[in-house]
């Protein structure tokens, strides 16, 4: 989400004819778009202010410092007491008041905004900063914000409840995004799964509905998007009839990031989940029926308190019987704000780090066997670019989000093509050849 609403920043303000600088030394004004969901992202941003906050005292000239996004909506205004060298903070609902800034920065004069007026979160019209070459994927934003509020989780409270974005503006933007060459999308929202948009009483449009339209949208035009992704789903909200659609349609790749977080019941309920275990077992052998080749990823939370040894089992046992082909795996970090913030039982630091050694290994057997398992398979992919280990070859990957590289020419970037599984390096696919669609 926030590679999504950082293009769009950007894209604003180039259209004001705004250029990007060579380096911070030589920028105007420095904009950090900031992530609250973990301790440590927050961290890497004060690492970053203290820089910046160094380089204006020895600057020559004057630039403008902001602070955008998620941690600027949790501290607010007064964190420029903090951090003084900051002038301006912008939370997630105030990107509407960028150009005004950006206008103020230009006239160099100070943007007063009215804190009587709470700014409301608008999604932006596009969100691909097509500067760069060679830009096939891009994200489209659905919905924002979000209502479940598990107890570990800081989103609910910098993003705000969920508001979902219209489905003609959403067409709209796949459209603009064809136009300009992008081949592959992925449906964006804090909980995809749970868009709901509502004009009237009597039209609405769900996530499947929404799913329906964009599948015979593409079906229909010529739009140049061929491929649609989306992320993140919760298990609580994904409904038989989406899964439906998306075996209905073949725009929607063989690939799903359903996040679990953990595999005891017990767990998943201090969380707030609102699943059981068996549901998500149950969801999973639905999503195999009706799409046999789909690859499935996952979120995994250890160390949560009150966890136990049993509990940790429970997550392994869980992982075995999945067979995720990858996962974000990380151990619980207290988030201030949150109700699990105040649990007692916290785990201790290296009894968390050994759980999350033992999930990370476990996952690692998982990923190359499933991969191994592929060698000899045909596939279509997406020619994405050149590899960056060599200049030679052509990076690719496959619609259940599989990385492949194959000799070929540059000319191939941006073009399907179809290939064969001949070998693995790591976790990456190598092929001879490829056949361009």
């Amino acid at each position: 989400m926030n590679l999504a609403e950082s293009a769009a920043l950007s894209l604003a303000a180039r259209e004001r004819g705004w250029e990007e600088a060579g380096s911070s030394d030589d920028a105007d004004l420095i904009l950090l778009n900031t992530c609250s969901v973990r301790a440590t992202a927050e961290q890497r941003v004060m690492g970053r202010l203290a820089h910046y906050a160094a380089l204006k005292k020895k600057a020559e000239k004057r630039f403008t410092l902001i602070m955008a996004g998620c941690m600027a909506e949790r501290l607010g205004s007064n964190f420029k007491v903090e951090a003084p060298a900051v002038d301006y903070v912008m939370g997630t609902a105030a990107r509407s008041q960028f150009p005004l800034i950006l206008e103020a920065v230009e006239q160099d004069r100070p943007f007063i905004s009215d804190e009587d007026e709470k700014p409301e979160f608008s999604f932006s019209s596009v969100h691909l900063d097509d500067s760069s070459e060679n830009q096939f994927r891009s994200f489209v934003p659905i919905m924002h914000g979000c209502n479940h509020f598990c107890s570990y989780c800081i989103v609910p409270y910098v993003r705000g409840r969920e508001v979902s974005r219209s489905p003609s503006a959403i067409l709209e933007e796949i459209r603009v995004v064809g136009d300009r060459g992008v081949r592959e999308i992925t449906l964006l929202g804090q909980n995809v799964n749970s868009y709901w948009y509502a004009k009237r009483s009597d039209d609405n449009v769900d996530f499947p509905s929404l799913l329906d339209l964009i599948g015979k949208t593409l079906t229909e035009e010529n739009t140049g998007v061929r491929w649609v992704r989306f992320l993140s789903s919760h298990p609580k909200d994904l409904s038989p009839e989406a899964i439906r659609v998306m075996a209905r349609y073949p725009v929607f790749c063989r690939h799903i990031h359903l996040c679990v977080q953990h595999g005891s019941n017990r767990i998943l309920s201090a969380m707030n989940r609102q699943y059981t275990r068996q549901r998500y077992i149950d969801l999973v052998s639905e999503l195999r029926s009706a799409l046999p080749d789909v690859s499935l990823s996952t979120d995994i939370l250890v160390g949560f308190p009150g966890e136990t040894e049993d509990d940790h089992a429970q997550t392994l046992a869980l992982m075995s019987e999945m067979k995720f082909l990858y996962a974000y795996m990380y151990h619980y970090n207290p988030r201030e704000g949150t109700p699990a913030y105040a649990l007692p039982d916290r785990i201790a630091e290296d009894v968390k780090r050994k759980r999350l050694a033992e999930v990370i290994a476990l996952q690692k057997r998982h990923t190359t066997e499933l991969l191994k398992n592929r060698i000899g398979s045909s596939a279509t992919v997406l020619i994405e670019g050149i590899s960056k280990k060599n200049a030679d070859e052509l990076l690719c990957r496959t619609e259940r989000d599989e990385t492949v590289v194959v000799r070929g020419s540059s000319a191939a970037i941006g073009s399907f093509g179809k290939l064969s599984l001949d070998s693995l390096r790591g976790n990456t696919f190598r092929s001879q050849a490829f056949e361009v669609l």
